[in-house]
Formats: C-alpha cells, structure tokens, sequence
C-alpha cells in the first residue's frame, strides 16, 4: 500500500461491461466510432471526478460469439490523444500492446499523447497471448510467459526511448540555429527475438519523465510495472504483486447500479436476456449506490485503487459520479485531480528523474568531491 489517495478509474470501453448494454442505450450503434461518443463520455467521467478512464484495445475486435453488439472500436491511444485537449485533470490511460508491436511506435505514440495532455497519460501494457491476435501481425504464437517476458523487455525499452532525451536537450538557439544539444541525446541499443531498436526517440521526453504503467497481473507481472491490475484483494495477490515490483495494486471489478428506480438485479436480469454476462475473473458488484461506497471503503485498506468496468457505460457512471464519489470524497477517502495535475503525481508515484541526468551529475559530484 502506498500513502497516495485511492484511485477510482473507469473503463469507457463499447457501451459497457454487459454484452448487451447496447440494447440500453439512447444513440446509435455507429456513435461508438466516434470523436464525439470519446467527448462525451470522458467529459462525463471528468465532471464525475474520476482518477482515470481507462481506454480497451485488442487486435481481436470486440463482439461476442453470438456477432450481437458494435464489433470494432478506435485504436485506445488515439481516443486518449483526441481526448487530451478535450480535458484538463482526469487521467487518460489506453491499453497499447507491448507483445507484438515495435517499442519505438508505442514509446512515440505515449509520449505525443502525454504532451497534448499536459502530463496526465498512462500507459496499461497488454500482455496478449491470444495467438488470433499473432496471427493480426503475421507473428508466431506466444505462450502466457514468453508474453510477459516479450512485454517486461518492451516495457523496459520504453522506458529507455523517454529518457534518452534529457529535460534540457531542446535548446532552441537562435543565434546557432541549434534546436538540440547532441551531448543530452542518447542512443538506445536493443534487440530481442520480437523487435529491435537503435537510436534516440524521435520527439522529446514526454512532460512526466516516465508515464505510469499498468498492467494485468494474470499470468505473471511484467518487470518495470508501477500498477498491477488484479482481480483479487487477497493478501497472496498483493504480495505477489509487489514482489514482482509494482508500487501500487488496483482492483479490477464490475459494476451495476440501481438506477431511476430500477434495482440493479433487474436491469442487468433484463440485459440477460438477450444475452447472458457470465461470470468472469473478474469481480462484480451488483446493488445500490450505498453498498458500492462500503465496497470501496472496505478496500481502501486493502488495494491502492480499484478500474470500474460500468454494465452500462452512460447508466453507471452517472450513478457512480452522483452517488458514490461524492460520499467518499466527503469521507476523506478519494480525492478527484485538479486541472493541471500529472498523473504521476495523483497517484503518489515519485518524480522520474532521467537516467542520464542522474548519471552526470553523479560524476559531476564524484569529482568535486
């Protein structure tokens, strides 16, 4: 446990966690694909005060066996840059893969959105080994644990790109029409069996020095990870978490509130049946809004954060931002961003200071000594 305010993110996936929330909604199918569906609902979810949203990716497009609902979605990382200026305080967090992609493009991609947002960008690495998506990149199959390894080694590579431009590398001199400094521009050398790399990133470091990383902990956590996602509060998954390496253990859990009305059982029983949303890894929560802010207060003590997973997106999260944060703001237990706040520094996560620059001035300091 860290001494960060609790984190409460949402996913603004499709229209929700329910297989058929569709079915409960007032817009038509093809919105999904959309700028203003993004607009719309992350501006809600800011409104609400929510730590995050969390944005879903895949290779695999989304759907359900029976082919009902929008099967296709926005790449996650251009939803979180289009939503970047739409925003000024709540956290905006895509999945991008880190199996089958070359590190370079994710590093790049991250670190553009990050500067349209003004800092407030993580990053969930989607340790994929679903071979349907290998077959999406024309790449051999993987297993769980090359997947977790193939994603620590990208993870890491990253993390490389971002520092290999120093804070002070744009100079922008006038007189010598000199934009960089060459000497604060650092190469990074790296193959792996999955991709390779040489050279500096092409843009400078993104605004918090090394954005926040997410990931599953289902099959293992990979290395350079500062949140594990899990889905389970047992004291046996935070210790495995942390001694994988992450500061921080978030709880994934769905949601279903009453709602005008309306019990929760009913409206998800209603969903049912058209089409079933079995059990899953994940937990759920199905009741009034009161139980949920016990739920959360419970847990405060147990993980640093929770990702919400609404049954119907426009339904839950309005529930959840009128009734819930509300109550556990007033209680002391979750504070929402302010406009300009980073989201390394919501989350408590300390100040990344570039490898490089903490290399000079530790032999700057060697030799004044």
């Amino acid at each position: 446990m860290t001494t960060a305010p609790f984190a409460i993110a949402i996913e603004l996936d499709g229209d929700g966690a329910h297989p058929a929330a569709w079915r409960a909604v007032d817009h038509a199918p093809a919105d999904l694909l959309s700028g203003k569906r993004i607009a719309v609902t992350v501006r809600a979810a800011e409104r609400a005060g929510f730590t995050a949203v969390t944005f879903e990716d895949a290779a695999v497009p989304p759907g359900t066996p029976t082919g009902s609902g929008v099967a296709g979605r926005i790449d996650a990382v251009q939803r979180a840059a289009f939503a970047a200026p739409l925003t000024s305080a709540i956290g905006l967090v895509p999945v991008a893969p880190a199996v089958h992609t070359e590190p370079f493009h994710v590093s790049t991609q991250l670190a553009t959105a990050d500067l349209a947002s003004g800092g407030r960008v993580g990053w969930i690495a989607a340790t994929d080994h679903d071979p349907r998506s290998a077959a999406v990149y024309g790449r051999a199959p993987v297993d769980a644990t090359e997947a977790v390894g193939t994603a620590a080694d990208a993870i890491e590579v990253v993390r490389q790109l971002w520092d290999s431009w120093e804070d002070d590398a744009v100079i922008r001199d006038t007189t010598t029409w000199r934009y960089v400094d060459r000497d604060r521009l650092h190469r990074v050398t790296a193959v792996s069996p999955r991709f390779s790399v040489a050279g500096p990133s092409i843009i400078p470091r993104p605004p918090q020095g090394q954005l926040p990383v997410l990931a599953p902990l289902a099959g293992g956590l990979p290395a350079g990870t500062d949140v594990a996602l899990v889905t389970s509060s047992a004291q046996a998954t935070r210790r495995v978490a942390t001694e994988a390496g992450a500061a921080q253990v978030w709880l994934e859990l769905e949601v279903a509130l009453d709602r005008a009305g309306v019990p929760a059982a009913r409206r998800v029983a209603d969903l049912d049946a058209h089409e079933p949303w079995s059990p899953g890894t994940v937990g759920r929560y199905v009741g009034d809004a009161a139980g949920l802010v016990d739920l959360l207060t419970d847990l405060v003590g147990q993980v640093d954060g929770v990702r919400l997973h609404p049954a119907v997106l426009d339904d839950d999260l309005d529930e959840i931002g009128r009734a819930v944060l509300p109550a556990l703001r007033e209680a002391g237990l979750f504070r929402s961003p302010r406009p300009g706040d980073q989201l390394r520094e919501v989350l408590g996560l300390p100040v990344a200071v570039n490898r490089h620059t903490a290399a000079r001035t530790a032999a700057l300091e060697e030799v004044t000594a």
